[in-house]
């Protein structure tokens, strides 16, 4: 039985306000995810983004409002958000900075069912990676939105501990379901999936040759320097892999200047709107993150049965389990050694995308993490009885 938004005593159906940053695709999609599930349940949603998050994921597509609220801690930005706000029984942010803007802008405001604190729930999709000064200014940030949230949902078990050591109140482990195949018709029959595969590598240039996939922002966090470095033990197979790389970032001209240097066999692709298709050319992924909550290209490899090899950080060995190949962050030997090993063994490649496939079987579906979601909302939001 799922909740209700609507009490016994005829109460307006409850009213949330979703706040977004900048938004990475994880949290974006969650948000999209979330907004269609709580609408679908009579829940009245309004979502505060940028109207680029709002082209790429059609908030308002769901049924909820939309506001344009810029993703910045000035005090008009903050009155914009408290603007949104002002008659929602719960407010609930996505990311840290998305959680600080909102406990200010819910800064004395009073809810409409009983009179009390609009309550915040915030979920934590993953940790900033900063060093020096910032790191203790990042750590002062999680301090104060951990204390001002009612609950803190951790992706992973690692953010419940760390919102929990930096004074959350009730803090609770809410991995985010990615959102499911949409229904687009028939599946396209084996000949034509061997087609779409085969042209998708020709035009990568990776016929006859093993195709390497890695999807993630060319940031530091994501690791591709220490992509580049396994690239190198490589280099004398023969047939050598190609290593694509799909995304885009800061790190774009320096990668491919090593690339060029060092002469490694790796094609950055820039931004992808046909990772589906990538990943139904890939023989393997390759996750050379420094740290991943729920990382969204574990979860689409191995849904799709591709054998993913993986940094063991973070929350990435609760998400896959024994479907991937782990390795040590920070260790191109070993990520080197692990993929040579699989491109030598079909079998336990075989393996792999059997137990990849059901090891997403069993991850919460939207519906799960709606349902969640709602009995976090339902605890919150009860209006005060009359004594």
């Amino acid at each position: 039985m799922t909740s209700t938004p609507t009490s016994a005593h005829g109460l307006s159906p409850l009213r949330t306000v979703q706040v977004l940053g900048h938004g990475s695709a994880g949290s974006a999609a969650h948000v999209r995810s979330l907004a269609e599930g709580l609408v679908a349940r009579g829940v009245r949603v309004t979502v505060c983004a940028t109207p680029e998050a709002e082209e790429a994921y059609d908030f308002a597509g769901t049924g909820a409002r939309f506001v344009h609220v810029p993703p910045r801690m000035d005090p008009a930005s903050v009155a914009s958000l408290r603007s949104a706000c002002w008659d929602a029984d719960l407010v609930h942010a996505h990311g840290l900075r998305a959680g600080m803007r909102a406990s200010m802008a819910l800064r004395g405001l009073r809810g409409p069912r009983g009179g009390g604190p609009v309550p915040l729930v915030i979920t934590w999709h993953t940790k900033a990676h900063t060093e020096g000064a910032r790191a203790g200014l990042v750590h002062l940030m999680e301090r104060r939105v951990a204390r001002a949230a009612a609950v803190v949902l951790g992706a992973c078990s690692d953010l419940v501990d760390r919102a929990r050591e930096r004074g959350a109140r009730d803090a609770r482990l809410a991995p985010v379901a990615i959102p499911g195949p949409r229904a687009g018709g028939a599946p396209a029959e084996p000949e034509e999936q061997d087609r779409m595969r085969d042209k998708e590598r020709a035009e990568l240039g990776a016929v006859g040759r093993p195709l390497l996939l890695a999807v993630g922002r060319l940031d530091p966090s994501q690791g591709h320097d220490l992509l580049l470095d396994a690239a190198h033990a490589w280099c004398a197979l023969d047939p050598q892999p190609l290593v694509a790389i799909a995304g885009e970032g800061e790190q774009r001209a320096a990668l491919q200047r090593r690339i060029d240097h060092e002469r490694l066999p790796v094609q950055l692709l820039g931004r992808r709107d046909d990772v589906p298709e990538l990943l139904a050319a890939a023989d393997l992924v390759v996750l050379s993150s420094r740290w991943e909550a729920r990382s969204l290209i574990a979860q689409e490899a191995l849904r799709a049965g591709v054998p993913l090899v993986a940094t063991d950080t973070g929350g990435t060995r609760e998400l896959v389990g024994p479907a991937a190949e782990l390795v040590p962050y920070g260790d191109a030997a070993a990520l080197a050694r692990s993929v040579r090993a699989l491109l030598a063994d079909p079998v336990r490649r075989t393996a792999l995308a059997e137990a990849g496939r059901t090891q997403a079987a069993g991850w919460p579906s939207e519906n799960d993490t709606v349902t969640q979601v709602l009995s976090v909302y339902d605890e919150l939001a009860q209006p005060i009885q009359p004594v």
